[in-house]
């Protein structure tokens, strides 16, 4: 971790800071809890055993360079300053000294054992994630973040945690009048874990690139789309911490933010039980027949938290984003293809595969489509169509 992360970690700041700056309307901005700090140089102490010895081997690392650096150029500057030739003193004609060159190698050799040692220690710890109490698999998508409850308490569970809509509408406005402190970080599903329990996250991703990083975790850790990384962590103090990709993956790579909700075990336990009942609930038969004005409220819904943030509220898209609005395959009376488009995603990965969604909420979402903007299609894709396609897959 580098000691300037919040520069990458908010970028919202900079953009605010410049804004009151060039604009003449000055926004306040407010350190976060759990989050970055306004004027912050330094990394979070955190509230991770592993965070607390990155920080502290960093600053000792920041005090050994110092040192160094303070006494180099003293050296230097005092030998160019006493040895000048305005005072009389002539370069001296020497080849080699057997003295200088055993200093100038041992020398440095000991400055690097002295680093490496207690960085090697931390650097084994941080990759050390056996004996884990939960596990939960973390995937990135343009741009949100999927959460699945590999093991422990909550095994099963599954969600996608989105920027929450009212901050993205904001973003999309200007950011006027009233700025949230938790600006950019506020998401529909936090990731809920237990304190004092080991928590392993395991990293992949569905299309480019993307990294999981919590500073106050002390974590970052890759997701590749197609391989499996993994890192730990275990916060021992209850509370919300936040992050954000650390990956650059798009253009909406500032909206794809983390955020961890550490809570006690009683807590935990009733969250997962709240978990499991909505589960249960959301588990609608396929083979069940809408109505048009129930699927089109629920498609609503999940056009907003999935799909509003590249094809846009009203559905005319963004640059290389196609609209949805007009679209020939939106409106066409064969729902195949734009089922397929959902299931299997198609430009090479910049339209997402979508499968992870339930088969009724994909009838949903599709029927919203075609019914919103003007397309007044009155056309209705049921779950059941939905999943004949799912089942060729």
């Amino acid at each position: 971790m580098k000691s300037n992360w919040r520069n990458k970690f908010r970028p919202a700041h900079l953009l605010l800071a410049a804004g009151a700056a060039f604009g003449g309307a000055a926004h306040a901005v407010n350190d976060l809890p759990g989050g970055p700090s306004v004027r912050q140089l330094n990394m979070p102490v955190g509230v991770t055993k592993i965070a607390q010895e990155q920080h502290l081997l960093h600053t000792w690392m920041m005090i050994l360079c110092t040192v160094i650096f303070v006494a180099v150029f003293a050296v230097m500057f005092y030998s160019i300053w006493k040895h000048r030739k305005s005072v009389g003193h002539k370069a001296a004609n020497f080849h080699e000294s057997v003295v200088v060159e055993v200093i100038w190698t041992v020398v440095p050799f000991l400055i690097v054992i002295v680093m490496a040692l207690p960085a090697t220690k931390v650097l084994v710890a941080q990759k050390d994630t056996t004996n884990a109490d939960l596990t939960i698999k973390a995937t990135g998508y343009q741009w949100k973040w999927g959460y699945d409850y590999i093991t422990g308490e909550g095994q099963g569970l599954g969600f996608i945690s989105t920027l929450d809509s009212s901050q993205r509408a904001m973003s999309d406005n200007g950011a006027k009048g009233e700025i949230p402190v938790d600006y950019l970080f506020k998401v529909d599903n936090p990731l809920v874990v237990p304190v004092d329990k080991k928590i392993r996250i395991i990293t992949t991703a569905n299309d480019v690139i993307h990294a999981f990083a919590v500073p106050q975790f002390g974590i970052k850790q890759d997701a590749i789309p197609g391989f499996v990384r993994d890192t730990w962590f275990r916060a021992e103090k209850v509370g919300d911490y936040y992050g954000q990709c650390q990956e650059l993956c798009g253009k909406e790579h500032a909206y794809m933010p983390i955020h961890v909700k550490v809570v006690s075990s009683a807590d935990y336990t009733a969250w997962v039980d709240v978990k499991r009942k909505e589960a249960a609930a959301k588990l609608d038969d396929p083979n069940k027949v809408w109505a048009l004005p129930e699927i089109l409220a629920r498609g609503e819904k999940v056009y907003a938290a999935n799909c509003a943030a590249c094809h846009q509220a009203n559905g005319k898209g963004a640059g290389p984003i196609k609209p949805l609005d007009g679209s020939p395959k939106v409106l066409d009376p064969d729902h195949t293809d734009q089922i397929n488009v959902l299931l299997k995603g198609q430009a090479g990965g910049a339209m997402p595969s979508w499968k992870q969604l339930s088969d009724t909420d994909i009838a949903a979402v599709i029927s919203f489509t075609k019914n919103s903007w003007s397309n007044k299609t009155g056309q209705l894709v049921q779950p059941a169509e939905v999943k004949t396609e799912r089942a060729k897959l």
